[in-house]
């Protein structure tokens, strides 16, 4: 067995935690500025806030120019940790591994933090609740591509009066409304696919377009369940609408805890936890469809 087991293998992993299970929709979203090295036990970073908005004078005649005092606030964003179990490793099975044997041990931890923290991700992206900055949309019971389609017409329309900038618009369809379009026979929706891949095309209504299976839900009454709550039979998984940059990311420290195979069991006990954290740093900007 190599010397250097340990220490393989964390860096494998932080290697996929990096490169594997990419969420697409989180593309090009910057990180925080925070030194992770310097990131306390609670995990809590400062984040500078761009909230500042001076007044700006047309056609002025008196002078002085009025004095305008800077403000500007911070947030603290306490990042997520996610851990994973033990898995136990026989050290007939680690003797002389390579990476296939390594990837074949530790995929799943990283499968399992990879998508729970893309689920966390949009469901804390998501409003929590129904306001003129995070508007919540419902669609009919029985609705239909073309209700799709006019909702995220509608979905333009709410952005457009927050006068959130065109560039960076995007939108997390749901599952059943991503193939609701899909599905439509109906010549102005079926030029939104492309006729090669049958995917949507980039861009609807001004939203660059992505789907997801794992969106959050929602009551009948537009109130976002708790993450990780069972949804009931009236709750409805919700497409998720937001602006890139109202949204921060960050990854803090991955890190490996590890058992030496001892004279009883030997077998090497392996697990991981991982810091991360993706949420709006404004509530506006935001938007869902049910």
């Amino acid at each position: 067995m190599p010397q250097n087991f340990p220490e393989a293998w964390n860096g494998r992993v932080r290697q996929l935690l990096s490169t594997a299970h990419e969420a697409p929709f989180l593309a090009d979203i910057p990180e925080l500025e925070a030194d992770i090295t310097e990131i306390g036990e609670e995990n809590v970073i400062h984040v500078a806030l761009e909230t500042f908005a001076p007044d700006v004078l047309i056609n002025n005649t008196t002078y002085p120019i009025e004095v305008q005092e800077f403000e500007d606030g911070t947030k603290l964003v306490t990042l997520d940790k996610f851990q994973t179990k033990a898995t136990r490793i026989s050290e007939d099975a680690a003797i002389g591994a390579s990476y296939p044997k390594i990837d074949n041990a530790t995929r799943g931890h990283v499968r399992q933090i990879s998508r729970s923290k893309y689920k966390k991700a949009m469901h804390a992206i998501a409003p929590a609740t129904n306001t003129n900055a995070t508007p919540i949309l419902t669609l009919p019971d029985n609705y239909t591509p073309e209700d799709v389609y006019k909702l995220l017409v509608t979905m333009k329309g709410k952005f457009d009066d927050m006068e959130v900038p065109e560039d960076g618009r995007r939108a997390v369809l749901a599952t059943d409304h991503y193939n609701a379009l899909l599905l439509s026979d109906k010549r102005n929706i079926t030029k939104l696919t492309d006729p090669v891949t049958g995917k949507i095309t980039y861009m609807i209504a001004g939203f660059e377009v992505f789907q997801y299976v794992a969106n959050p839900y929602y009551t009948a009454a537009g109130a976002k369940l708790p993450f990780g709550s069972t949804p009931g039979g009236t709750d409805k998984k919700a497409s998720v609408f937001y602006w890139l940059d109202n949204i921060g990311k960050k990854t803090g420290l991955t890190r490996q805890y590890y058992d030496k195979p001892d004279t009883t069991n030997q077998a090497h006990r392996v697990n991981y936890r991982h810091y991360y954290i993706c949420l709006p740093l404004q509530n506006q900007a935001i938007g869902a469809m049910k």
